[in-house]
């Protein structure tokens, strides 16, 4: 009976309709004692002997998959795999498979959620009302007649445009491979990254990390940005450059911002971003509530017993090549 490891929070010894799938197919389920790995030296101890895993955002880089003989699948819970070495894992017979259709509704949700807790200063007022105050000086920026840019139009800027419609904001976005019929529809100007950062009111984004986007958003992007605009970013830490957007948000350039990912999870007690007012941080959970969690788990539980069972996931695998001397 082969054994898989859970290593997503969401799952740890949730008993959610994953399970009879991955048992059925005659799985071992097994788990880590508090649910989640950070470090290399952990996901090494963890994973010893395991030929599958249902992945969290624990690194599986050359160093770990070299330590791993027995792994076969990575099978990770959500879309994102920048914390997975795909040249690394293929050398090494190792399918990597996401759950592209799981969470983009959840994250699109969250994003919108971001957005009105930074223009209604939300959290703020919430906070002050606790304490016995009862102020109403709070300033809200309307998101009606203003202008949304969104930073990547896949699944999940997709969905951020159908909700942002729902608000009465203008859309406009950068993509590189978009959907013509879907900008079409839904009346969205594509526009290259220096014409969306200086039209935009709020900037959201949604684009993938890799090398040619880590610090996209840094000290001469965030100048281009409107002054007053709002940053929302529900998509990799790594994106933006913490110290430069602290910079303009002290300076007061950008009017605040709403971040669900850092550069460093979970980050350090002292991080300067928590400390201002005009910011409001989420622990990456944009893709967590309740359907996403299910859909998730159902996609990455079946994505592994596909692979086990000869069948190929072809919408969900990462590395296709892999399959040229893959086995289980």
């Amino acid at each position: 009976m082969p054994r898989v490891l859970i290593t997503t929070e969401a799952l740890h010894k949730n008993s959610g309709p994953h399970l009879p799938i991955l048992q059925r197919a005659g799985f071992e389920v097994c788990y880590t004692p508090r649910g989640f790995l950070l470090s290399e030296e952990e996901t090494l101890a963890a994973m010893q002997d395991m030929p599958a895993v249902i992945a969290g955002s624990e690194p599986y880089t050359d160093r770990v998959l070299a330590g791993l003989p027995k792994l076969r699948v990575i099978s990770r819970n959500g879309v994102g795999y920048d914390r997975i070495d795909v040249p690394a894992a293929t050398r090494r017979g190792v399918a990597v498979t996401i759950t592209p259709e799981g969470n983009h509704q959840a994250v699109a949700e969250h994003a919108l959620a971001l957005l009105l807790c930074v223009t209604r200063s939300i959290a703020r007022s919430a906070a002050e009302t606790r304490t016995g105050q009862w102020r109403r000086q709070n300033v809200h920026i309307p998101l009606r007649g203003k202008t949304l840019g969104i930073v990547g139009l896949g699944r999940i800027g997709r969905s951020v445009a159908v909700r942002a419609e729902a608000f009465g904001l203008k859309l406009i976005a950068c993509e590189t491979y978009p959907n013509v019929e879907f900008v079409r529809r839904h009346d969205i100007e594509l526009v290259d990254l220096d014409t969306l950062l200086s039209r935009a009111d709020f900037v959201s984004l949604h684009a993938p990390m890799g090398p040619e986007t880590q610090d996209l958003i840094n000290r001469d992007t965030l100048a281009r940005m409107k002054p007053g605009s709002v940053l929302i970013n529900t998509a990799r830490g790594g994106l933006v450059n913490e110290q430069d957007l602290l910079a303009v948000l002290k300076s007061g350039h950008l009017a605040g911002a709403g971040l669900d990912v850092l550069q460093c999870e979970p980050p350090p007690a002292d991080h300067p971003l928590l400390r201002l007012e005009n910011v409001v941080v989420t622990p990456h959970v944009s893709s967590l509530d309740t359907q996403a969690i299910v859909d998730m788990s159902v996609a990455a539980a079946q994505n592994l017993v596909d692979l086990f069972a000869g069948r190929t996931p072809r919408a969900s695998l990462v590395n296709p090549e892999v399959m040229t001397h893959w086995k289980a």
